[in-house]
């Protein structure tokens, strides 16, 4: 029943995410207040939770295969967290907590949504001095979309993106900061957007759900599918990362100030400021620009090396099927079938490109699960989205190297979900591995954008087709720890924040949401935000997307991808074996089994942190 449910409501979920309109989004609602209703009610049926004990108990549940026995621990686990040994009225108070948190979840991603799409700015020539041609040609359809002449701006990402890091008029990114940073609050441009009532309410009936469990505060329920064991243990992860990030994150930005200061007159660098000077630096001290590079990643033949890559590491070769319809004509089908024997492994849909109705972000969702039910295999089928700038004028799309290492990271998450080995819905795939694990292969898979051998597959000229020039690469290769310790507070910053809300949250107080992010800002943070700043207001992976005390995950699971591309990097990073090896023990087992065993059985050993200390460059800061 769940499986069925599941297979009819993703591929409406998605459409809202994708391409919403006012009569889906009523639906969408409708229907999600109904399933989560089912979802809560089941996991407290107390006859299949007696029915899962039963099984569990039998003298014979060993002999069952690995991942029988998983389907049934972790269903008995799933039970405990649903409520299933609560009595009324505690029992119907947390099935209405999720209900109600469903709800409110889906109305504080719609209002970013909206508040985003709301917003729009039109703008002279003159203001949009600096930005790329491609930059030029977007705000240029974005007025034509909006029935206007000239040139308008939006929030959308390549739109934000292009003008904080190139517009020469400061006060243009002001502007825009300042609305991307309110969007959704109480300081933005339409009040009716507001998600701070939204935000109290989330967390305060997160608080109530993990407390009728018995657990402290929703930071402990967390961790109940989680490799970390405790708090304790996250805190001290992020508190040793910030240590050594720190030192170098100070360092870099006094580093930038004084450039600032000494060639492009800016005495007081703002937040604003930030992207517009560090993309100067680096052109000045590496001679490398952002637009250098995109000509020789056109989205064609990125994609087209993604393949390839996945081809040489993992046996499986990617076809399109054109004649599958899709809901935009930018979005495509794709299947995988394995390289040798051609059987038909997966299918996947690519929605690369950002337009209006259609959310901001990158991810990977599933569209259906490998099963097997009545002795039918049923092949696993995702949805891969990205908002990219799309093409212009004849020329395909050309991304950014930053978009290229995205749309490789996403990928990754698909492999995970795709090559998956496991014929049980619940724990196959990406499903019921721990959320601290699950990012293990797409940040794997982002470490080889950066490798010649594999940029030469790709990185090849829109016009002339030569190949990714020596001096280019090396200027490319240059920048991989440019300001890495800016952005690794940046991160510790986000993950420490979503943490420590969660687990101090005092129903007495409220969720003190800024007074907590100041304090973490104090701590690790080394440039100021404006006080007017709402960047929580916009956090959807915590208030919205399923990292509510979990944000941390990004870091710790980064920590287990670069030990395994570490792997790649000491076997060769076209080794066959290596590469069916983390096919067979991380991709296909799902969550049969812990994912610290199926990381030992991939590396061989616990995994080290001295390999993501070196993709950051950190390493002396570590001694």
């Amino acid at each position: 029943a769940s499986d069925a449910l599941s297979r009819t409501f993703s591929p409406v979920s998605h459409l809202h995410g994708v391409a919403d309109s006012p009569e889906l989004r009523k639906a969408f609602l409708a229907a999600l207040e109904q399933i989560t209703a089912f979802h809560a009610e089941l996991s407290q049926n107390q006859s299949l939770y007696e029915r899962f004990s039963a099984v569990a108990a039998r003298p014979d549940f060993e002999r069952l295969s690995v991942a029988q026995r998983a389907v049934v621990n972790d269903g008995l686990r799933d039970f405990r967290l649903g409520g299933v040994a609560l009595k009324e009225p505690e029992r119907s108070r947390f099935r209405e907590i999720s209900t109600e948190l469903a709800r409110l979840q889906a109305e504080y991603e719609q209002a970013v949504t909206d508040a985003s799409d709301a917003w729009y700015l039109a703008v002279t020539d003159e203001q949009l001095a600096g930005l790329p041609e491609s930059a030029l040609h977007a705000a240029r359809s974005e007025a034509e979309t909006r029935d206007m002449n000239g040139s308008v701006l939006s929030l959308r990402a390549p739109s934000y993106i292009a003008v904080m890091t190139h517009a020469r008029d400061r006060e243009l990114r002001a502007h825009m900061y300042r609305a991307w940073q309110t969007r959704a609050s109480d300081q933005g441009a339409d009040s009716a957007h507001d998600n701070s009532q939204r935000m109290e309410q989330i967390l305060a009936l997160r608080h109530e759900a993990s407390t009728l469990l018995g657990f402290p505060s929703a930071a402990h329920r967390s961790l109940a599918t989680k490799m970390a064991q405790s708090p304790q243990e996250v805190l001290s992860f992020l508190n040793d990362l910030a240590g050594k990030a720190r030192p170098a994150a100070q360092h870099e930005l006094e580093d930038l100030r004084r450039f600032a200061a000494a060639e492009l007159g800016l005495d007081d660098l703002q937040p604003w400021d930030m992207s517009f000077a560090a993309e100067r630096l680096k052109e000045s001290r590496y001679g490398l620009s952002e637009e250098d590079l995109k000509p020789y990643l056109p989205m064609p033949r990125v994609l087209e090396g993604l393949f390839d890559r996945c081809t040489a590491l993992f046996g499986v070769r990617i076809v399109e099927r054109p004649e599958v319809k899709t809901w935009h004509a930018d979005a495509r089908y794709f299947e995988l079938r394995d390289a040798d024997t051609d059987q038909l492994r997966a299918g996947f849909y690519l929605d690369p490109y950002a337009r209006a109705d259609k959310r901001g972000g990158a991810w990977m969702d599933v569209c259906g699960s490998r099963a097997n039910f009545d002795s039918q295999t049923r092949i696993p089928v995702a949805y891969l989205v990205c908002n990219f700038a799309p093409a212009t004028g004849d020329r395909p799309a050309l991304l950014s190297f930053d978009e290229v290492t995205t749309l490789f990271h996403e990928f990754g998450h698909g492999l995970h979900h795709m090559l998956t080995e496991v014929e049980w819905p619940r724990i196959g795939g990406i499903s019921g591995v721990e959320w601290d694990a699950v990012e293990l292969p797409s940040q794997f898979l982002e470490n080889f954008c950066w490798e010649r051998s594999v940029l030469d597959q790709f990185a090849r000229h829109v016009d002339s087709g030569e190949a990714l020039p020596e001096d280019l690469y090396k200027k490319l290769l240059a920048t991989r720890h440019y300001h890495a310790g800016l952005w690794l507070v940046r991160q510790l910053e986000f993950a420490l924040f979503d943490f420590q809300m969660h687990l101090h949250y005092d129903p007495q107080q409220g969720g003190r949401i800024y007074p907590t992010l100041n304090a973490v800002r104090e701590q690790v943070a080394v440039i100021k935000a404006p006080q007017w700043s709402r960047f929580a207001h916009a956090f959807g992976h915590v208030f919205a997307g399923g990292y509510d005390a979990g944000y941390y995950s990004y870091l710790w699971a980064e920590v287990l991808s670069a030990d395994a591309y570490s792997a790649f990097t000491e076997a060769g990073l076209d080794d066959p074996e290596t590469g069916h090896r983390f096919r067979r023990e991380i991709l296909a087992v799902g969550a049969t089994r812990p994912a610290a065993e199926s990381f030992a059985a991939f590396r061989g050993r616990e995994p080290m942190l001295e390999p993501l200390l070196a993709s950051y460059g950190l390493q002396a800061e570590a001694a």
